[in-house]
């Protein structure tokens, strides 16, 4: 059974382009046209392995549909935009994009990030801690079957992204990992991506410990250097 994508933008010629290229790669696309209906139609079906969301919509922003989108699903997210800013990548990365695809683009090379993403979608075995932060001697509780981490006995609801990230550093608290080596960890087939989207993950996983303890920041910034988990929690 194909897997299906949605897609969201409001150029026909675009969205057209695209769905053909999807289906000549064994997607099976669907099309809308506004950011409303593209959340009505994501939650009335949870089989959506990824959606490709232009951030001009005429009704809602792309952002503000990934936002709203993020609070109910981890589904991967491709950003389209006209823009070229670097701000505004980071913006999209940091609600939880997974890339980010300015216009003018090849159908072709979006529908080949697609097949990259859904390819690593899962997270990773070789991400998971064998021993460090995964016992009961500390604040972290990693469940690596379950993909999961607690904090202070409360589960985080993390992307795939933060939980790999977390779980990374969760390997060796303690040892400072530099941005390019936790790019090479958590993002694989990232060599397009910035190094900047590491700084945006630590800012979304230092916000969801801190509601948890305001007082516990255990992850540590070394500048010039990169980050670090503090050693014994």
């Amino acid at each position: 059974m194909s897997r299906r994508i949605l897609i969201v933008d409001d150029e026909p010629a675009i969205a057209d382009m695209l769905a053909y290229a999807l289906r000549t790669e064994g997607y099976a696309p669907d099309c809308v046209s506004l950011g409303g209906d593209a959340l009505t139609a994501l939650r009335g079906n949870a089989d959506y392995a990824l959606v490709i969301l232009d951030v001009g919509l005429p009704d809602l922003s792309g952002f503000d549909v990934c936002r709203a989108l993020r609070r109910e699903s981890d589904v991967p997210v491709i950003f389209l935009t006209a823009r070229s800013d670097e701000v505004d990548r980071i913006v999209g990365l940091e609600l939880g994009a997974d890339d980010y695809v300015p216009k003018p683009f090849s159908p072709r090379e979006v529908a080949s990030r697609v097949r990259a993403i859904l390819r690593r979608a899962r997270p990773q075995a070789a991400l998971t801690p064998t021993a460090a932060g995964d016992g009961g001697d500390g604040p972290f509780r990693h469940d690596a079957d379950g993909a999961r981490i607690a904090f202070h006995g409360v589960w985080l609801s993390l992307t795939r992204y933060e939980y790999r990230l977390l779980a990374t550093l969760l390997e060796r608290p303690g040892r400072v990992q530099s941005r390019a080596q936790l790019m090479a960890a958590v993002w694989h087939d990232a060599e397009d991506s910035l190094e900047r989207t590491v700084d945006a993950h630590i800012k979304t996983l230092r916000a969801k410990l801190r509601a948890v303890s305001e007082t516990d920041d255990p992850i540590e910034t070394h500048r010039g250097l990169g980050y670090s988990l503090r050693a014994g929690g």
